[in-house]
């Protein structure tokens, strides 16, 4: 029987130094998941679906040893409107714009994925957590797609970084806007580990 271990199938430097913080011994695995989405769907299920692909696709990676992997996915949300990552500078600028001055949506959905013997079983989970952002101009649009900051973030923007100054107030968990709501998985992923060590 192989060491029992942590997964994290994510190379997120942001979800990285969240399960580090907690002193969470892990390993990075980058799966290769299809992310193509045919169908609309609502951002609550679309993170859930997308987090899932991601741990069933590392599970298969895993499936002849013990391991408990983590997957997850985030999107921002405008109502029914879905912002993922910035395709070009347009496009964060469009998100931006969009998002001046309103209140909107993260949705994270994380894929505890529990490997043992061949067998795969799935926990899932999904929080949301709303943000406020203030009248943002065009010039500090500009201003912050110039540091280069908003083109591998869901939005357009890096709420732990330069655009907290758009923030007014958030409704919810912060870590799950950074990426990784760990308090949502903290205690099953804790329970994992103290029963593995019995």
């Amino acid at each position: 029987m192989s060491q029992s271990k942590i997964i994290l199938a994510s190379q997120s430097p942001r979800r990285k130094e969240l399960l580090a913080r907690e002193k969470i011994a892990f390993s990075v695995h980058v799966t290769d998941a299809d992310e193509t989405v045919r169908e609309k769907m609502s951002p609550r299920d679309l993170v859930e679906e997308l987090s899932h692909r991601k741990a069933k696709s590392a599970a298969a990676d895993f499936s002849r040893e013990k391991v408990l992997i983590i997957a997850a996915d985030t999107v921002v949300a405008l109502g029914d409107e879905i912002f993922g990552k910035p395709e070009d500078e347009e496009d964060a600028r469009r998100m931006l714009r969009s998002l001046s001055g309103k209140a909107h949506s993260v949705f994270t959905g994380v894929t505890l994925a529990y490997v043992e013997d061949g067998e795969v079983s799935y926990r899932k989970t999904v929080c949301e957590t709303k943000v406020y952002f203030r009248s943002v101009s065009e010039d500090e649009i500009t201003d912050y797609i110039n540091t280069r900051e908003p083109f591998d973030k869901a939005g357009s923007y890096a709420i732990q970084g330069i655009a907290s100054k758009f923030v007014e107030k958030i409704d919810g968990d912060f870590d799950n806007v950074v990426g990784l709501p760990v308090s949502a998985i903290l205690q099953d992923v804790n329970a994992y580990l103290q029963k593995e060590e019995k």
